[in-house]
C-alpha cells in the first residue's frame, strides 16, 4: 500500500520483454537500504515487486496484466518514472491510501498554466468516471491529487510547482497517457450497495432508517 506521495524520479536503465512480460530495471537516488528483494515498490502508480537491488538500482518484473493495464508498456531506456516505497505503518499519512493496482489509462486533454499552479484535465472510460467524485482523490502516475472538478467521462486536478518539478506530470504533454487509480474506498461502498447483494433502500426501509 502506498500514499500518492512521490519520492523520487527514477530513471528507466532497461525494459525487455520476456515473453508476454517484461524485466524493467530502474536507476534511482531513493535510498534503498531499507527495501529487500521481495518488497514492493510503486513505479507511475503500478506496485512491483523488487526482484534484485543494488545501491542505486532495482530490477522488477511487470505482468502481462500489468503491461495491459497501464502505461508501462511504453517505457523505454531514459524515460523517467514516478517513485514510492510501500507505505510502513508507523509513517505518515500525507496523500491517500492507494494500492498501486491500476484500474485504468487516461489521457492528458488539457493542460493549462494557472498562476504559480498547472491544471489537467484528463480524460478517463466512463465506467471509471462513477469513481471519481469533485473534492474528493485521485492516484494519477501514482500521484494523490484531489479532483476540483468532473464530468461523465473526464476529470481535472490542479498540480503545484513542487509536483510540477518532482514528478512526471513536469513534463507530461496533452495527448500522453497516464495510469489512473480511483479510490478504493468507492468501489467498496458501490459493491455494499449493489441491490440484493448488500444495503440497499429496500434493506434501509426495513430497518427503519427510511420512512
Amino acid at each position: 500500500m502506498f500514499t500518492g506521495i512521490i519520492e523520487d524520479l527514477g530513471t528507466v536503465n532497461r525494459m525487455s520483454r520476456k515473453g508476454e512480460d517484461a524485466l524493467l530495471i530502474v536507476d534511482t537516488s531513493m535510498h534503498l537500504g531499507d527495501i529487500n528483494v521481495g518488497d514492493s515498490i510503486s513505479v507511475s502508480g503500478a506496485c512491483l515487486t523488487v526482484t534484485e537491488k543494488g545501491d542505486k538500482r532495482f530490477s522488477a518484473d511487470v505482468s502481462a496484466e500489468t503491461l495491459a493495464r497501464t502505461n508501462l508498456k511504453s517505457l523505454k531506456s531514459g524515460d523517467k518514472v514516478n517513485l514510492e516505497k510501500s507505505l510502513r505503518l508507523n509513517s505518515f499519512l500525507g496523500g491517500h491510501l492507494v494500492l498501486g493496482h491500476v484500474d485504468g489509462i487516461g489521457k492528458i486533454q488539457e493542460k493549462v498554466s494557472k498562476a504559480n499552479s498547472i491544471q489537467f484535465s484528463v480524460e478517463i472510460d466512463a465506467e471509471l468516471g462513477r469513481y471519481i467524485v469533485e473534492k474528493g482523490s485521485v492516484a494519477v502516475d501514482g500521484i494523490s491529487l484531489t479532483v476540483n472538478r468532473c464530468e461523465k467521462n473526464r476529470f481535472y486536478v490542479n498540480i503545484i510547482p513542487h509536483t510540477a518539478r518532482n514528478t512526471t506530470l513536469g513534463f507530461k504533454k496533452v495527448a500522453d497517457l497516464v495510469n489512473i487509480e480511483t479510490d478504493i474506498i468507492g468501489k467498496y461502498v458501490e459493491k455494499f450497495l449493489n441491490p440484493g447483494k448488500g444495503i440497499d433502500m429496500n434493506f434501509l426501509a426495513e430497518h427503519g432508517f427510511l420512512k
